[in-house]
């Protein structure tokens, strides 16, 4: 090899070398903004003493929504957005609607990690939201607008199309500037062809995720069907 050829593969090789500690360095970064993320989801909850997931397993990044039916302490469902490598997440005390004039206060809690949205089971009693949880609903969602999902959530409003089993069409996620509760928004769901005025929560009690009914996930009934794999697109 020629005195040129060398000077050019030992060229190559630095190369190569700057971007391999590149992008060690940004997936480093990338995993300690996540651990900071997931800091309070993760302080809460005892691993593992809860069957929950810790959020350690990596999860292919998409656009997922899920919503999960929570009998804890009181029954409540719990709407999920992913937005920047975490679910964020709501509580919404009556659950959502299609009906465009129900406005459902949704209280913002923790983020999530992404493999939650697979997560239907019982949180045993001792435990942070002792209880059974159902995946009600689950599916993708796209953003409205050309803005992205990060920042409509950092501006206070989210427009967002769901594509799910039991949820689709617009919905309007709206933080509540001068409400009494700390975290306070409201789901609210557009007016287009999938609304329903005369939308029912109780009508729909089967779990997206396996058929199952809550009574039978808390009894530990095999699951009534092979479930669709999570749409992440």
């Amino acid at each position: 090899m020629g005195e040129l050829a060398l000077r050019e593969a030992w060229a190559l090789e630095l190369c190569l070398r700057r971007n391999a500690k590149t992008e060690s360095v940004r997936g480093w970064l990338q995993y300690n903004q996540l651990a900071s993320r997931l800091e309070e989801y993760r302080r809460k909850r005892r691993f593992p003493a809860t069957p929950e997931p810790a959020g350690e397993k990596p999860a292919r990044p998409g656009h997922r929504f899920v919503l999960q039916k929570h009998q804890a302490r009181h029954l409540h469902y719990d709407f999920r957005l992913e937005i920047d490598g975490v679910l964020k997440s709501w509580a919404v005390p009556k659950g959502p609607s299609l009906n465009p004039a129900d406005k459902r206060l949704a209280i913002e809690t923790e983020d999530h990690p992404l493999d939650y949205a697979d997560f239907e089971g019982v949180i045993p009693e001792g435990n942070y939201g002792a209880g059974t949880v159902m995946v009600w609903d689950r599916g993708s969602y796209e953003v409205e607008g050309e803005m992205p999902a990060t920042e409509q959530y950092a501006r206070g409003e989210l427009k967002f199309q769901l594509h799910g089993h039991k949820l689709r069409g617009g919905f309007a996620l709206v933080r509540m500037r001068r409400a009494a509760q700390e975290n306070a928004w409201l789901l609210i769901k557009h007016r287009d062809a999938a609304a329903d005025r005369k939308w029912k929560i109780d009508r729909h009690n089967d779990s997206a995720l396996t058929g199952r009914s809550m009574d039978e996930i808390a009894a530990g009934a095999p699951s009534c069907r092979d479930p669709a794999p999570p749409s992440s697109s």
